[in-house]
């Protein structure tokens, strides 16, 4: 039995082919995934396509946050949009959440992912990142947390803001393995992506060898952070403007070459991972 603990199946790019995803998803094993929304105007849509798949084969778990691309865009009456979703679903998750330094120093100016973005700098984000988990603390709602070149500030925010209780999700973490002890001590886990799997990122092979146990987590991202291509177990699907989406039942493709990583059984890595998915996201 498989989980993802962090994907956007509300995402434009897999509305058509949902319900293949979906179909694909329940033969590869999967149990639930959770899917994040990431800005006042996909919370509705992530609640209702949560709402209707709430029970087997694949349960769809929904998380609303503020992503630190979309901070620069908010209304003035974001939070109590957030607030207002929350109370509406006592068992919704709060995320995606976090800080993002790549789109201040690294992103093109041109970069299509961005367009009509404003770049809120990183004071800017810290504030709503702050906010947020105060409320996921309040709440007791775990928190799922992007960070993108900003592993320091992502530490020293959590460090000095309340937390919930139960833990957080560094998704598809990528900083340094030094930090690995100091976030769990704060009550993180770390979730593995497929797109890890690439030959070049050898620095994150060895890191996700030595995350302990029970602190692992896996995950798509869907559609986003595609496998190599001769990694995918199933086939991308296509969009509208010619780009290739991310499978969401390749987490049972990163699920088998984790455990190849790690070198142990699919069987020992799955049930260590529901296990920890449980402890995080409550009984599924």
């Amino acid at each position: 039995m498989f989980f993802d603990a962090h994907n956007h199946l509300h995402d434009d790019w897999l509305v058509p082919h949902r319900p293949q995803a979906l179909a694909d998803l329940a033969t590869a094993g999967v149990r639930a995934v959770v899917v994040n929304g990431t800005c006042e105007a996909d919370w509705p849509e992530v609640a209702q396509l949560c709402a209707a798949h709430r029970t087997a084969p694949v349960r769809l778990l929904p998380s609303f946050g503020l992503h630190p691309w979309d901070v620069g865009n908010r209304s003035p009456d974001w939070q109590a949009h957030l607030v207002a979703q929350l109370d509406a679903d006592p068992s919704a998750f709060v995320g995606e959440i976090g800080l993002d330094r790549w789109i201040l120093d690294h992103a093109r100016p041109d970069d299509a992912r961005l367009d009509g973005l404003r770049r809120a700098p990183l004071d800017e984000q810290i504030e709503a990142f702050r906010w947020q988990l105060a409320l996921a603390a309040e709440r007791q709602r775990p928190a799922s947390v992007h960070c993108l070149e900003a592993f320091g500030a992502v530490y020293d925010t959590l460090r000095a803001s309340p937390r919930p209780a139960g833990g957080f999700l560094l998704h598809a973490y990528g900083g340094p393995a030094e930090m690995v002890p100091a976030f769990a001590k704060l009550g993180a886990y770390f979730s593995f992506n497929g797109a890890f799997l690439d030959p070049r990122k050898d620095r994150l092979h060895a890191l996700y060898r030595t995350i302990p146990d029970e602190r692992l987590l896996v995950e798509t991202d869907a559609p986003a952070m595609r496998l190599p291509a001769d990694r995918e177990g199933f086939a991308p699907f296509p969009t509208s403007d010619g780009a290739l989406a991310n499978h969401p039942a390749n987490v049972a493709t990163t699920y088998a070459a984790l455990a190849a990583l790690r070198g142990v059984s699919v069987e020992s890595l799955a049930a260590s991972v529901a296990e920890n998915f449980g402890r995080l996201f409550g009984p599924v």
